[in-house]
């Protein structure tokens, strides 16, 4: 009884060391029966390299954002030139353009008068001198009014027909003022012309408020001292 328990012990290391050395021998006049086919392993998934992600089904949606980008990128660019190139809008002109008229036609009338009145050219020149800052000033707070682009250009800004006060009171065209003021003058022209700016500028102050009535009525007061003072 106890050494039929351990027959089978050869058996088991013949048949290892069979598997180990191949497939046993076919005895002759035994046909070997074909092995079964393998069964293919099913092949784990690959990850889509960087050739795969970029496929027809991909690319479109990738160019798109990048258009989308560029888009609005470019969008405010074009937006500007558009609002440049289509603003033909008229615009009445501003209250402040007509003194800034007067101011430098007073300018140049004070130079020009040195030539016939020479005793006076240093109260002319102060004239001259005044005024110009006068427009100046005037021109600064017009163009603040317009604004500016980023890159410190005017945008464009059409406005209509200028008029300025005339000799008589009435209302001229803005390029007669100008014109006239380059001939000489006497004194008593140049006099006559700082009166009516010192008018004009008072008139205004009186229809605008903050800096612009303020700056109106520190111009109208100068344009007095100048013709009641610096020209008596």
């Amino acid at each position: 009884m106890h050494s039929d328990r351990h027959e089978p012990a050869p058996l088991r290391v013949e048949l290892a060391g069979a598997r180990l050395a191949g497939p046993a021998p076919v005895p002759t006049g035994v046909t070997a029966s074909r092995p079964a086919a393998a069964v293919p392993h099913p092949t784990p998934t690959q990850p889509l390299s960087p050739a795969r992600l970029d496929t027809p089904s991909t690319w479109p949606r990738r160019t798109l954002l990048r258009l989308v980008g560029a888009s609005a990128v470019g969008l405010p660019v074009v937006a500007a030139l558009a609002a440049c190139a289509e603003d033909d809008t008229v615009h009445p002109p501003d209250p402040l353009a007509a003194q800034e008229v007067l101011a430098r036609a007073d300018a140049a009338a004070a130079t020009a008068a040195i030539a016939l009145a020479p005793g006076s050219h240093a109260a002319l020149s102060t004239i001259a001198t005044e005024r110009t800052a006068h427009a100046d000033a005037l021109r600064t707070e017009i163009d603040r009014v317009i604004g500016v682009y980023g890159d410190g250009t005017t945008p464009v800004h059409r406005t209509g027909a200028l008029t300025v006060p005339g000799p008589g009171g009435s209302p001229v065209p803005a390029s007669e003022v100008e014109t006239a003021s380059a001939q000489p003058s006497t004194l008593d022209g140049v006099r006559d012309q700082l009166v009516r700016s010192q008018q004009s500028a008072a008139a205004l102050a009186r229809t605008e408020s903050g800096y612009r009535a303020g700056l109106l009525a520190s111009i109208s007061a100068a344009c007095a001292t100048q013709a009641g003072v610096l020209l008596t």
